[in-house]
């Protein structure tokens, strides 16, 4: 019952923070929060690939191989079928595999 109770307020309020900027602002955006939501998904992205690839070792077997291979992929699949969710987990999906079954 407490965690039924806790994953509804956590929804409640998630929900709560996503649609308060369309209740704000309307039909009136300001300039600079269109401008934020245009490049700040960039910017997420490029800090979350710096990230990910901060910690490995190209001195040491296997020399960043599996990380290139999954990125690789990501950056094909989201080129060809441009849908965020396919790219993202099928590169994770690569990487785990490579991971688990090659290195």
């Amino acid at each position: 019952m407490n965690a039924a109770v806790l994953i509804a307020v956590m929804a409640i309020v998630t929900m709560i923070l996503r649609f308060l900027p369309f209740i704000v602002f309307n039909k009136n955006t300001p300039a600079y929060i269109s401008y934020l939501g245009k490049v700040l998904p960039a910017a997420l992205i490029g800090m979350l690939v710096i990230y990910c690839l901060k910690d490995v070792s190209m001195l040491e077997s296997p020399h960043g191989i599996p990380e290139l291979i999954a990125a690789l992929s990501v950056v094909v699949l989201q080129a060809w079928k441009r849908n965020s969710l396919i790219s993202i987990l099928s590169g994770t999906v690569i990487y785990m595999l490579l991971v688990q079954l090659v290195f």
